[in-house]
């Protein structure tokens, strides 16, 4: 490669047709391939270098805390769990149905882990997902009052596709918590799916918002479009000591 031309790929910022130039004009020179093909093998490798770059930074926003994956979720050791359904979800339909999906059951089921899945398939599909435990939901909506930062936080979380809310009904929630909790849950209605995982039956959720009337208004819109399964299995979390 001449200095021209690397110039001209560092300037349009062809990283990876520039490191793999030489490489692939060599096997191109040793085999005879037509002109025609190799621009377009380089082409090609710099398109997926790009969408493998694209797919990672989706997955570091995302912020999940495991490597989870349907394929290494235990099925067949929780059997309180359907898997021809799960995996009918990761079909990804719920998302332009704006469909939520709320995971109910006692700790360690699997809870999170299919959560983290169907997030991180719809990653991989081109979605923005975004994995937040309802402590740091909480915390963060609570600071945004201080500073006046609600709206634009409302904002954020209002758009991503796919947000994912982990261990409801661990926390203790102030009204004004409850109150913007509604609103976020208000502005994803019918427009994106929200994912929630929680040790707690809706029956007590008036109780755990402290807020029957709002709780009322907010179950009503969460599950309008939501699949509830209810985990009724054993605990698979590994065993320590």
């Amino acid at each position: 490669m001449n200095e021209d031309l690397e110039q001209l790929l560092q300037n349009l910022k062809l990283k990876t047709i520039a490191a793999r130039f030489d490489e692939m004009l060599a096997g191109a020179e040793q085999n005879g391939t037509p002109v025609q093909t190799l621009v377009t093998q380089l082409l090609r490798a710099e398109w997926h270098a790009r969408q493998e770059k694209a797919l990672q930074a989706r997955i570091d926003r995302a912020d999940f805390p495991e490597p989870w994956t349907l394929e290494s979720f235990p099925f067949k050791m929780q059997k309180g769990v359907k898997e021809r359904q799960i995996r009918t979800f990761a079909e990804l339909d719920f998302i332009p149905k704006a469909e939520n999906i709320v995971f109910i059951g006692e700790t360690g089921v699997g809870k999170t882990g299919l959560m983290v899945s169907l997030a991180r398939k719809a990653v991989q599909n081109g979605y923005r997902a975004l994995f937040i435990t309802a402590q740091d939901l909480l915390d963060d909506m609570y600071a945004s009052l201080a500073d006046r930062s609600s709206r634009r936080l409302l904002k954020t979380l209002a758009n991503v596709d796919v947000l994912a809310i982990d261990e409801l009904g661990y926390v203790n929630i102030k009204p004004e918590q409850t109150n913007i909790f509604f609103k976020l849950m208000e502005e994803r209605h019918r427009r994106k799916p929200t994912l929630i995982t929680t040790n707690l039956p809706y029956s007590t959720w008036p109780d755990f918002l402290a807020n029957p009337a709002l709780t009322k208004a907010l179950l009503s819109r969460l599950r309008e479009r939501c699949h509830t399964i209810i985990i009724d299995g054993p605990c698979i979390r590994p065993q320590t000591g």
